[in-house]
């Protein structure tokens, strides 16, 4: 209660007029407008090196779950925010650019780059090419111009419907905990922070999931939006499948159930995020790592076998990689359907004003006061970027190349000879960054252009006692916690509320790599040396989002910072584009040359093949590339499926001849499919020799489904 109300009270005399003011001071929550879109963002499904292991192979050959971005618009009356999670492996820069561009040109202003925040759920198995710094495409062979148009026109359509869908609406508060659906996959560098501030926390990754549920004043569901530390790494290196992994799993899962399954995938209008955090050095691989030649545990720090990284590799829940990520998806979204069925009455209302505060960073430049354990109060500036020996090393939801292992601290005289055939690391960038040993000096690389951000984008949102720190990065397990930490009691002591909370929103805006704590770093693990500013990149991170705070807390304003470049005309590409399309010998495109078995039970899989064109001759944006339909009792066909649902796979594959290709269909029947008829189509298109593209179609013979 406020102490104006509270005056108020103390000089009322009559008790009907008290329970009128303290009616008044303990009203309902507070009634924001809401919005909710969710729009696909599936980019190319064929040909394309998939984002996020830092390797050229594999190519994506076709989708098992489509990729959506989640759009939620939030506004008090005076501010409005904007929250987008979007199935991918990271925001670029380019990408937030373009759709703040777009977003400034259609709606005149009411949108920027100050109060649009765009997270990637981090899925390492969408199509890449869509960053413009180099060593973010270097593996894509370049720039995908298909990957970025699919990834910010759905980003703006989904902000469209939002925007469109604002209706008045409560917003609701709950955290709970997740034991079992993650695993550290460095704890020798989380044991490297003081033992003081581990015997804080239970755990050495954060259990804890943070959700908030909107529900209009009519009592309607529109969404949910939550938070949950693991990397969607579920779906492994060897995946060929676009996929949003265990996160996108659970965001069907829950749309389906609110919307009902007579809604497809990306078209009801309840909206679930299942949004990243800090999930750097968290894995979703709970069996852990093995050594695959021995069965034996990795060594601890180097997570090596017989020193080779690629012999340590982690594993599990399930039988295959298919079945972790159903597995891990199916736990987030059973915690979160725990948390959003609770009555109102017993969730934290979110009271209070829409804020914003936003910041462009020169990282190499910033300047941040640490507490040196010999000198004490000290000075230091980051680094320029550069990355270290053990991000070549990988880590083991996927290993590297060559013979790099983590935990290395020192060159190696041969690979220090082959880095500086792109450029030799200055005297001042290896002290920096010490004791990382520098593999590649990013920072002091220009050609063709920037290798990596110096420019970060710095964000904080606040939606009533409820702060949401956007990272540029992926911060690890104990960073975040400094962070949500630091923040909180930055609020309080700014005037803000003693029951503030903030939750991280990780990959962010812009990606500059990871963030570890100054002792993590030390270790120099994958993560530690992926940190592109040097040791501490942390404190710079703590004190400019507590200056953020600051700003929102004291209603001050903060320049803009200096702008980020908007690189698109300097991309190149050398991905090589569909010549032509033709059919094999004696067939039509779309017609069915392995057909369905004539009769198959629940639990079983249903495979067809067709001949097919080329799927980036067309996306099939907001479509498919099949269906699966059932006969209804008027003799009519309902689609049941498309090539977004889980138990569904569309698969490409060139054949042997010139231009010629074919889909591999696969649906595998849900065990409570009812007895009945059934049939699969294929949907494509195909280019001609002249350059033109024609659609074309083709449907299997009809199969029973029967009794289990």
């Amino acid at each position: 209660m406020s102490s104006r109300c509270q005056d108020i009270l103390k000089t009322m005399k009559h008790f009907i007029v008290i329970a009128i003011v303290t009616h008044a001071c303990f009203a309902d929550p507070t009634i924001y407008d809401v919005g909710v879109g969710i729009a696909d963002i599936t980019g190319p499904a064929a040909e394309i090196n998939t984002m996020g292991y830092a390797s050229p192979s594999p190519l994506t050959s076709g989708i098992h779950t489509r990729l959506y971005s989640r759009a939620f618009v939030i506004d008090d009356g005076n501010n409005r925010v904007v929250f987008v999670s979007a199935d991918v492996c990271m925001i670029d820069q380019a990408v937030k650019t373009e759709v703040v561009k777009r977003l400034e040109a259609k709606y005149n202003g009411t949108y920027s780059a100050k109060n649009v925040v765009l997270s990637g759920t981090h899925t390492h198995s969408g199509p890449g090419g869509y960053l413009q710094y180099v060593l973010l495409i270097i593996t894509s062979k370049g720039w995908v111009q298909q990957s970025f148009d699919a990834l910010v026109d759905g980003i703006v359509l989904s902000i469209d419907l939002a925007h469109n869908d604002a209706k008045p609406a409560n917003i609701f508060y709950a955290k709970d905990t997740l034991i079992d659906a993650n695993i550290n996959r460095s704890p020798s560098s989380y044991l490297n922070n003081p033992a003081p501030e581990r015997a804080k926390y239970t755990y050495n990754t954060d259990k804890d999931m943070v959700q908030l549920k909107f529900v209009s004043i009519d009592g309607q569901p529109i969404g949910v939006i939550n938070w949950y530390a693991v990397h969607l790494t579920s779906m492994n290196k060897t995946n060929q499948y676009i996929s949003s992994d265990n996160k996108g799993y659970a965001g069907l899962l829950f749309e389906e159930a609110v919307n009902g399954a007579e809604n497809m995938p990306g078209k009801g209008p309840f909206v679930a995020a299942f949004a990243s955090s800090n999930l750097g050095d968290v894995s979703p691989n709970t069996m852990g790592a093995r050594c695959i030649d021995t069965g034996l545990p990795c060594d601890f720090v180097s997570s090596t076998c017989n020193n080779r990284s690629q012999l340590c590799i982690a594993f599990g829940p399930g039988k295959d990689m298919v079945d972790s990520t159903r597995i891990i998806g199916e736990k987030q979204f059973q915690k979160a359907w725990s948390m959003y069925e609770k009555d109102n009455s017993e969730l934290e209302p979110l009271e209070g004003p829409v804020q914003f505060a936003h910041q462009y960073v020169d990282m190499p430049n910033y300047s941040v006061q640490i507490q040196d354990a010999v000198n004490g109060p000290t000075t230091v500036k980051l680094c320029t970027p550069a990355l270290g020996y053990a991000f070549a090393a990988g880590c083991v939801d996927g290993a590297g190349g060559f013979d790099f292992t983590q935990g290395t601290t020192s060159g190696n005289d041969f690979w220090d000879l082959v880095a500086t055939a792109l450029v030799e690391p200055s005297e001042e960038v290896q002290k920096c960054h010490a004791p990382k040993p520098v593999l590649i000096s990013t920072g002091e690389l220009s050609w063709p252009y920037a290798w990596h951000p110096n420019i970060a984008e710095t964000q904080l949102l606040r939606i009533g006692q409820l702060m949401i720190a956007a990272v540029p990065g992926e911060f690890t397990t104990m960073a975040g916690r400094r962070l949500r930490e630091a923040l909180n009691s930055e609020a309080i002591n700014n005037g803000g509320p003693s029951n503030i909370k903030t939750v991280i929103a990780g990959l962010s805006n812009v990606y500059t790599h990871y963030v570890t704590t100054f002792e993590e770093y030390q270790m120099q693990r994958y993560e530690a040396g992926s940190v592109l500013y040097g040791p501490h990149t942390l404190s710079a991170h703590l004190d400019q989002y507590k200056k953020l705070t600051r700003s929102i807390f004291k209603d001050e304003d903060l320049e803009s910072g200096p702008a980020p470049p908007f690189l698109l005309d300097s991309q190149i590409s050398l991905v090589p584009g569909v010549v032509f399309d033709r059919p094999a010998f004696g067939h039509e495109f779309g017609d069915c040359i392995v057909q369905p078995y004539p009769f198959v039970r629940p639990n079983e899989t249903v495979t067809a093949t067709f001949v097919a064109g080329h799927p980036r001759n067309n996306l099939m944006t907001e479509k498919t590339f099949m269906e699966v339909e059932a006969k209804q009792e008027d003799e009519s066909w309902k689609v049941i499926r498309t090539d977004a649902h889980f138990d569904t796979f569309f698969f490409w594959e060139r054949t042997s001849g010139v231009g010629q290709s074919e889909v591999h269909l696969r649906w595998i029947v849900p065990g409570d499919t009812p007895e009945g008829e059934y049939r699969i189509s294929h949907f494509g298109h195909y280019k001609n020799i002249d350059g033109s593209i024609d659609p074309y179609s083709g449907t299997t013979q009809s199969f029973m489904v029967g009794a289990v």
